[in-house]
């Protein structure tokens, strides 16, 4: 793949830059500090969680529906009937 002159991964269309983007999303952004403000108690705690994994969830999807269209040489691409 191609690098940039910051030895970054070039943008090789929109649909990999959207896909990079819910990557870094899902690897990057701590919710721990937003979870101890919302949950005080073991139901706002299971409330969060829920909502965690229902967020993950639809970004794992969105990030499904782009890897088809991924430059063949990202180690994530899959071809459309895989």
């Amino acid at each position: 793949m191609k690098k940039n002159g910051s030895n970054e991964e070039r943008a090789a269309s929109v649909t990999h830059a959207e896909y990079e983007i819910l990557n870094h999303v899902v690897s990057e952004i701590d919710l721990s500090r937003l979870q101890s403000r919302m949950c005080d108690d073991d139901v706002s705690r299971d409330r969060f969680t829920k909502a965690g994994g229902n967020i993950l969830g639809l970004i794992e999807n969105m990030m499904g529906r782009r890897r088809h269209k991924l430059p063949k040489s990202h180690p994530e691409y899959r071809g459309k009937d895989a």
